[in-house]
């Protein structure tokens, strides 16, 4: 009879420590520094640090602000090759191109839209 009345303590006891333990765990892996490569991006956010896409300047919209490239793959947005319209990060950006040129740039998503954060003639 003592060995029932035992039994549901040794099991609470066993439940009890194995929480701890796993509080204990859960804990250490989030002191743990990340194993992703991440950079702060121009809006202080931190993102994935990409590498430049391959495109080709099809429209320059100064008064909106934007541009319209024909691109190949956006691997940090897992995004397909397309042609497709962007906001800029910078104003500047804009009297660096001109519609029919060749350009490497970095796209990014902040604030929920996919803006332009850098752009350099392709060489």
């Amino acid at each position: 009879m003592l060995n029932i009345r035992i039994a549901p303590m040794a099991f609470i006891a066993a439940l009890s420590f194995a929480g701890a333990a796993g509080a204990q765990s859960s804990k250490s892996m989030s002191d743990m520094p990340s194993m992703t490569n991440k950079a702060p991006s121009a809006s202080g956010s931190e993102a994935v640090t990409a590498e430049l896409a391959d495109g080709e300047v099809r429209k320059v919209d100064k008064e909106n602000k934007k541009l319209t490239i024909k691109h190949g793959p956006l691997k940090n947005l897992d995004m397909p090759g397309m042609t497709m319209v962007f906001g800029v990060n910078d104003d500047a950006m804009l009297d660096k191109v001109e519609t029919g040129a060749k350009v490497r740039f970095q796209a990014e998503k902040i604030d929920g839209k996919i803006v332009v954060t850098r752009i350099e003639a392709a060489r």
